[in-house]
C-alpha cells in the first residue's frame, strides 16, 4: 500500500445515537500484531514459509473466537502471478458470524508483506500486522453477540502484489456480490504520533458520512475522513489497497489508515515502533464504525 500526506478534515459532531463502545483485549490485540510481525515469519512474502506460518497462527486466532468457515476450512487457495514471482497456491482466509439476515459486511486486512531484501526483513508491524489485529479484535467483539448482518471476516494475501487476494476473493465469492454491502479495510493502523485515524472514501459513498461523523473521538485516536477525491492524485487511497477491488464492483467501503511515516515499506516497520497507546484506541473507532453500520445499513440504498 503506498500513500503519501494530505491536508485533514476534521470529523463534525455526533449526528446520531452512538453504539455502545467496544471494549477490547488490548493484550491480545497487540500479541496478535506482535506475533505477525516477528523476524520468525521473515516478512511474510506471499508464497513463502513465513506467509504460510502467518496462515497457520490467523486460522488459530479464526478457530479460538469462533468465526465459521465456508467450507471445511478457512482457506481460499488462488493462483497470484506478478513480475516478482508466481505462487500457484496463495491463500485467502475467510471465516464469518451469521447475522440475522444474509446481507453481509465484508471485513478485510492483508496479511502479506514484502518479505526479505538485501538481507533485512521487512517485518510490517504496521503494514498489516495491525490491520490483521484489529480484524481479529472485530470478529472476537461481535462473536458475542449475534448481529444484524452476517459479518465475514477475510484475511486477505498478495495484497502487496497487485491487491491479488481481494479480486480472488470477489472473483469466487462465498456469498452473492449483491449480498455484500460494504466493505470494511483495515491497513496500517498502528504507527501514528498525533492520534489520527483517517477513514477515506466517504466521498465515493456519500450515504456513509454521517455513520462517519457520529464515531466519537476515543482517548488516543480520533476519526478524520479524507483522502479519497481524484483531484489529490496519488493522495487519493481510492485505489491503493484491497477495498479498491471492492470499489471496482459499486460495492461500497470504508477504508480505514494512518498517513505513511518514515517506518512504511522500511526494515524499521517493527513492533517496537507501534504506538501501543493510539492504536487500540484506533481499532476501537473502525469496530464502533461496524456496529453503527450493522445497525443502520438496512436505511440505506448503498448499492447502485
Amino acid at each position: 500500500m503506498k500513500k503519501i500526506l494530505a491536508l485533514s478534515i476534521i470529523v463534525a459532531m455526533p449526528l446520531l445515537s452512538v453504539a455502545q463502545r467496544p471494549k477490547l483485549n488490548k493484550e491480545q490485540l497487540l500479541k496478535d500484531v506482535e506475533v505477525l510481525s516477528s523476524d520468525t515469519l521473515e516478512g511474510r512474502l506471499s508464497g513463502t514459509e513465513g506467509n504460510k506460518m502467518a496462515q497457520a497462527y490467523i486460522q488459530q486466532r479464526f478457530k479460538q473466537i469462533g468465526l465459521t468457515p465456508f467450507g471445511q476450512d478457512y482457506k481460499q487457495h488462488f493462483r497470484l502471478e506478478s513480475k516478482r514471482l508466481v505462487v500457484e497456491q496463495a491463500t485467502n482466509l475467510v471465516g464469518y458470524i451469521l447475522g440475522k439476515s444474509d446481507k453481509a459486511i465484508v471485513v478485510t486486512a492483508h496479511y502479506d508483506h514484502v518479505g526479505q531484501r538485501d538481507g533485512e526483513i521487512y517485518n510490517g508491524a504496521d503494514d498489516n500486522a495491525s490491520g490483521v489485529g484489529a480484524l481479529l479484535a472485530a470478529a472476537s467483539h461481535f462473536s458475542k453477540s449475534r448481529p444484524e448482518h452476517t459479518l465475514i471476516f477475510v484475511a486477505l494475501d498478495g495484497e502487496e502484489l497487485g491487491l491479488q487476494g481481494a479480486n480472488a476473493f470477489l472473483e469466487t465469492p462465498p456469498v452473492p456480490l449483491q449480498n455484500m454491502l460494504l466493505n470494511v479495510n483495515m491497513d496500517m493502523l498502528s504507527i501514528n504520533d498525533k492520534g489520527e485515524l483517517y477513514a477515506s472514501g466517504a466521498y465515493n459513498n456519500p450515504q456513509l458520512k454521517p455513520y462517519l461523523e457520529q464515531v466519537k473521538p476515543q482517548p488516543q485516536a480520533k476519526l478524520l475522513l479524507g483522502h479519497d477525491q481524484p483531484e489529490q492524485g496519488h493522495d487519493d487511497w481510492t485505489s491503493q489497497s484491497d477495498h479498491y477491488q471492492f470499489h471496482k464492483r459499486n460495492i461500497p467501503y470504508v477504508y480505514f489508515g494512518v498517513e505513511d511515516h518514515p517506518h512504511y515499506h522500511k526494515p524499521t516497520d517493527d513492533y517496537v515502533n507501534v504506538n501501543t497507546k493510539f492504536y487500540p484506541d484506533a481499532a476501537a473507532l473502525v469496530i464502533d464504525f461496524i456496529s453503527l453500520m450493522d445497525a443502520n445499513l438496512d436505511k440505506l440504498a448503498l448499492r447502485k
